[in-house]
């Protein structure tokens, strides 16, 4: 997915927030459903929640950047999915994270549904 750097996501020298990095994986995630005419939860009582997040900042986006944001599955499991997403910049990889998402029920973890997993198998 595609992104544009904005002024709001950047500092007085024009330098991307490291937060914002995370929100544009965040944003890409949310599209692939969004695309595929799902949201990426079911309602207020259940829905995909952050677990484990590792990430790793190689080099800076500015203020005008257009960033390329991939995802790909590394692993899924009954209730979670492990994630790979980066972030490019004129194909340089400038951004890299692995993050669990555990998809969540009634306040507590559950079994992802199958159209869940359709849709994450897109990607």
């Amino acid at each position: 997915m595609e992104i544009r750097v904005y002024y709001e996501d950047t500092d007085l020298g024009g330098i991307v927030y490291h937060a914002n990095y995370i929100k544009y994986c965040e944003r890409a995630r949310s599209e692939h459903f969004f695309t595929h005419g799902m949201m990426p939860g079911e309602g207020a009582t259940s829905g995909f929640v952050v677990r484990t997040l590792k990430a790793d900042y190689l080099a800076t986006a500015t203020l005008g950047d257009i960033l390329e944001v991939t995802t790909e599955i590394l692993s899924t499991k009954n209730s979670s999915v492990t994630l790979l997403q980066q972030i490019f910049k004129e194909e340089k990889l400038i951004f890299t994270m692995e993050i669990v998402l555990v998809y969540i029920a009634d306040g507590k973890p559950s079994r992802i549904p199958e159209k869940f997993k359709e849709i994450f198998a897109l990607i």
